[in-house]
C-alpha cells in the first residue's frame, strides 16, 4: 500500500497529538475494519438540459439534470475545461475535487423539488480486497443506473441497495404512494467499480465498467477502483402521485460521473481511508479511530496548500 508523504505528515501529527492528550490504549486497539471509505458533499449549483457524456457539445439535448461539483461543467465540458477552472471551482468540500456529477432533477407536478443542502457521495470498496483499490483515471467517466430502465430493470439492478426511501418505508422501485410529513424521499445507488484498465470511456458509457461478482472483479475489467454510492435526498413529502424525475419514473433513476480529482489528494484519500479501512470524512478522518489521523489538512486539502 502507497501512502503520500503529505498525508502521513498529517496523520502522525494528529496521532501524536492525540496521544500525548491520553489516548487510552484501548482506543488505539479498536482497529476492527468495518468500513472502507471516505465520504464528499457538494451542492446542486445548477440544472441544465445538457449531459456532457451522452450528449457532448449539444446543449439542450437532453432532459434537465441537476449538477454538483465543478461549476463549469455544461454541455462542451471535457476533461481540460474541468481542470482549468482551477481549485475551489467546485460546491464540494473539497477544494481539489473539479470532478463533475449529475442526476436528473426532481418535480411536483411543474415545481422544481430543490436541493439546497450537501448531497453525500460515498467512495468505497466494492471488492472484498480493499486494498487493491487504486484512484480513478483523470477522465474516467460513465454512467450509472439507466433513464430507460423498467421497473423490474431497477428492482433486480446490482446498484439499487433499497431502491426509494422516505419514513419507516423501503424497498421502493419506483416512488412511493405517499411519504409522511416532515420526511423527504432519499436514494441510494451504487456504481460499478471494476474497469477495463484501458477505456475512459466507452459506446454507451458503461461498457469498461462492471459489478464485481461475489467481490472480486472480472478478468474483462480487472482493474479495483473507488465505488461510488450517491445518498441523494429530496425534501418533498406527502401525496407522491404527481412527483417525477425529468427522465420519467422513479424507476428512470441514473446518475453520471466525470473524474477530474487533483491526482494527489485522490490518492491520499483512496490511500489513508479506502486501502487503511476508515470510516473518513471529507478529510480523510475517522471520527471512531481518531488515532489513525487524517489524509488531508483542515481546509480540506493536502498540507501546505492554501
Amino acid at each position: 500500500m502507497f501512502r503520500l508523504k503529505p498525508a502521513l505528515a498529517v496523520a502522525a501529527f494528529t496521532a501524536a497529538t492525540l496521544l500525548a492528550g491520553g489516548l487510552t490504549s484501548q482506543a488505539q486497539a479498536a482497529d476492527e475494519v468495518t468500513h472502507h471509505e471516505f465520504q464528499v458533499g457538494c451542492t446542486v449549483t445548477k440544472r441544465a438540459p445538457n449531459d456532457p457524456i451522452v450528449f457532448p457539445g449539444m446543449p439542450g439535448a437532453s432532459h434537465d439534470h441537476s449538477f454538483v461539483g465543478n461549476t463549469s461543467t455544461d454541455a462542451h465540458t471535457t476533461l481540460n475545461s474541468l481542470l482549468a477552472a482551477g481549485a475551489y471551482a467546485t460546491s464540494c468540500r473539497n477544494p481539489d475535487d473539479l470532478s463533475a456529477y449529475w442526476w436528473p432533477t426532481m418535480f411536483k407536478g411543474d415545481q422544481v423539488i430543490e436541493q439546497t443542502w450537501h448531497q453525500t457521495i460515498y467512495y468505497k470498496s466494492g471488492v472484498l480486497d480493499y486494498t487493491t483499490v487504486r484512484p480513478f483515471p483523470p477522465g474516467l467517466r460513465y454512467v450509472v443506473g439507466s433513464p430507460t430502465a423498467s421497473q423490474d430493470d431497477f428492482r433486480n439492478a446490482p446498484g439499487r441497495v433499497e431502491g426509494w426511501e422516505c419514513g419507516d418505508s423501503a424497498h421502493n422501485y419506483d416512488f412511493p404512494a405517499n411519504c409522511p410529513a416532515g420526511t423527504q424521499l432519499n436514494i441510494r445507488y451504487q456504481a460499478p467499480s471494476c474497469w477495463d484498465g484501458v477505456n475512459l470511456d466507452s459506446a454507451d458509457h458503461k461498457s469498461h465498467m462492471r459489478y464485481p461478482v461475489e467481490g472480486v472483479c472480472p478478468s474483462s475489467h480487472p482493474k479495483p477502483v473507488p465505488m461510488l454510492e450517491f445518498k441523494i435526498a429530496f425534501p418533498v413529502d406527502g401525496d407522491m402521485s404527481t412527483v417525477r424525475l425529468a427522465s420519467g419514473r422513479g424507476y428512470s433513476w441514473h446518475y453520471d460521473f466525470f473524474n477530474a480529482w487533483d491526482p494527489e489528494t485522490l490518492a491520499a484519500l483512496v490511500s489513508h481511508c479506502i486501502n487503511g479501512g476508515l470510516q473518513c470524512d471529507s478529510r480523510g478522518f475517522d471520527l471512531y479511530k481518531p488515532h489513525r489521523g487524517q489524509a488531508l489538512a483542515n481546509n480540506y486539502r493536502l498540507p501546505g496548500r492554501p
